[in-house]
């Protein structure tokens, strides 16, 4: 019997095939000096920031934000839409670059995976950008955990800053999923050992240390909001910053190539900054303002994504990199799957595989509250339908139809398959889309508004609720922030990324529901205030059967199992 099955290349095999160039000859070709590249081995670089004095006065390109509907478990695809887009613009005619965030390693041993795309639309080298890559993520953690060790070794030393060991807020990090860390105690051992006291670590991407990164528009910038951070409260209640303990200067130190983009390139060939990846809950999710501004100098377009759905990694994107960066987007492409609009619509993800226009047709209102919240900031937006074999010609119409009815320009998206080819239709939508729209970017709420105002704007005007409910907790913290005078920053809202609620169970487009706000924080170095809405995990676990189990390497080292 004739076995017709094709079996499907795993993302790894794709990438291990890969006809890459040297990055002196990427980086050559995209107007990047010899001087200003720094080659960490013959296909990656960091680029010097010199490279900005050199181009300052270079038109920027066109920046196009690649978001998606609300996530599910059937994926959605907003890396694989971004490289693909990247790839198809440049065979379109068009000089695109694209930026993504890093990813982070306890993901990749983890459950979720790598953030380097997927099938013919990745970025390369795939082995190295998923583990050590040129060690950011390295230099993040380091620098963390000397301000948490310089807390430590200040109250072992006599404390003169009155810090109230109570009142600690800076956590160590490190890059790996590990349950057991989250809750621990420290100082164990006697005298010589410092004071007990709790503490616990969180995962490296959701340090204050990666959102600033992100943020900062140079090194000096950096090393001035490390200075600002609060990482703990004396016993008058009083704010105690990096500053106050004198160590923002070594930890920028420590980051002083970490700030420097990444620069690779696609499986055609199309130059990718990669760089900083902060989370998309706790923090805004989002590459660098660096990497951003730089690309946008380097292309005629920029192509960069934002995590989780649009109310999420999207508004923080043009709330606060924008309002930091000085950005201004030109378009948005919203990523959809008839997988998961689908899900929207009631199915179950057993039953994905079968026709369902019924459910397409309910499911279409997640995707119709995501453009309306695009709209909402004045830009211009299209969907882009990343397209699976189990789609159905009825559904992939119905679709269509429904977007061209919402008013909103669609386009299909087959670039996983097909990489650039499969994203010519998407690429041209998008110029046209461009080239004939005149963006009136506004930010959604005033950042001098009471923080009660600029929480309540967002849960009515984005996720759709009635209003928000605050603890008492939050209450009191809030009214702290407002007497230190922390009040007047944006908002980075901490909720679950699977609903436009903060309950993962309503999906679709959910009405008559108010969000609870649980805690608030302040990344003051940052510079936004975290309003948490739920229990955000800052230190994942691993899995009962973790991804670590199937990867491997030969004696010529050769790497499996990694997607």
């Amino acid at each position: 019997m004739i076995n017709l099955e094709i079996k499907v290349p795993s993302d790894i095999e794709i990438a291990q095939k890969a006809q890459m160039k040297p990055i002196s000859e990427i980086a050559k070709q995209w107007g990047i000096e010899e001087d200003e590249l720094e080659s960490y081995g013959k296909y990656k670089a960091k680029i010097n920031l010199s490279i900005f004095e050199r181009l300052k006065d270079k038109p920027d390109g066109k920046l196009v934000l690649v978001t998606a509907i609300t996530p599910t478990a059937a994926g959605e695809g907003k890396s694989t839409t971004t490289v693909g887009l990247g790839q198809a613009l440049n065979r379109a005619g068009k000089k695109a670059v694209i930026a993504l965030r890093e990813p982070s390693l306890g993901p990749v041993f983890g459950v979720k995976g790598g953030a380097a795309g997927g099938g013919f639309a990745q970025v390369v080298p795939m082995e190295d950008i998923n583990l050590h890559f040129t060690g950011d993520m390295h230099a993040i953690t380091a620098a963390n955990n000397l301000l948490a060790s310089a807390i430590d070794n200040h109250i072992n030393h006599g404390n003169t800053l009155s810090i109230d060991p109570r009142q600690i807020v800076w956590k160590r990090v490190m890059d790996m999923n590990d349950r057991s860390l989250r809750e621990i105690v420290v100082g164990l051992g006697g005298k010589a050992n410092g004071f007990v006291r709790q503490d616990g670590f969180m995962i490296t991407v959701a340090s204050e240390i990666m959102a600033i990164l992100c943020l900062s528009n140079d090194l000096m910038d950096l090393k001035e909001r490390f200075g600002r951070m609060v990482v703990a409260y004396n016993y008058t209640g009083e704010p105690v910053t990096c500053a106050d303990l004198r160590v923002n200067g070594a930890m920028a130190v420590l980051m002083k190539d970490a700030i420097k983009p990444n620069l690779v390139q696609t499986l055609e060939n199309t130059p990718a900054l990669i760089h900083g990846g902060p989370f998309a809950n706790i923090a805004h999710g989002c590459n660098s303002i660096i990497a951003t501004k730089l690309g946008l100098k380097l292309g005629e377009y920029l192509i960069t994504e934002a995590g989780f759905g649009a109310d999420l990694g999207a508004e923080k994107f043009l709330d606060i990199k924008c309002r930091y960066g000085g950005l201004k987007p030109s378009a948005v492409v919203i990523v959809a799957t008839l997988r998961a609009i689908k899900m929207h619509g009631g199915v179950a993800k057993a039953e994905l595989g079968k026709e369902n226009l019924e459910a397409v047709d309910k499911g279409f209102a997640n995707l119709e509250k995501q453009v309306e919240n695009i709209r909402k900031f004045g830009l211009p937006v299209m969907v882009a339908v990343n397209r699976f074999a189990s789609d159905t010609e009825a559904e992939i119409e119905l679709l269509v139809k429904k977007c061209k009815v919402y008013g909103v320009e669609v386009a299909l998206n087959e670039c996983w398959a097909k990489g650039g080819e499969g994203g010519i239709h998407m690429a041209e939508t998008l110029v046209r889309l461009v080239e004939g729209s005149a963006p009136d970017f506004k930010y959604l709420y005033n950042v001098e508004a009471p923080i009660v105002e600029k929480i309540e704007t967002i849960v009515k005007e984005i996720y759709g609720g009635d209003g928000v409910v605050f603890t008492p907790k939050a209450q009191r913290e809030m009214q702290k922030l407002e007497d230190i005078g922390l009040d007047k920053l944006p908002v980075c809202m901490a909720k679950t990324q699977y609903s436009l609620s903060d309950d993962p169970s309503l999906l679709g487009a959910p009405k008559d529901f108010k969000v609870s706000v649980k805690e608030m924080r302040v990344s003051a170095g940052a510079g936004f205030i975290v309003c948490l809405t739920g229990d955000i995990m800052v230190m994942p676990g691993l899995p009962k059967v973790p991804a670590a189990e199937k990867i491997d390497i030969d004696e010529k080292g050769v790497i499996t199992g990694l997607f």
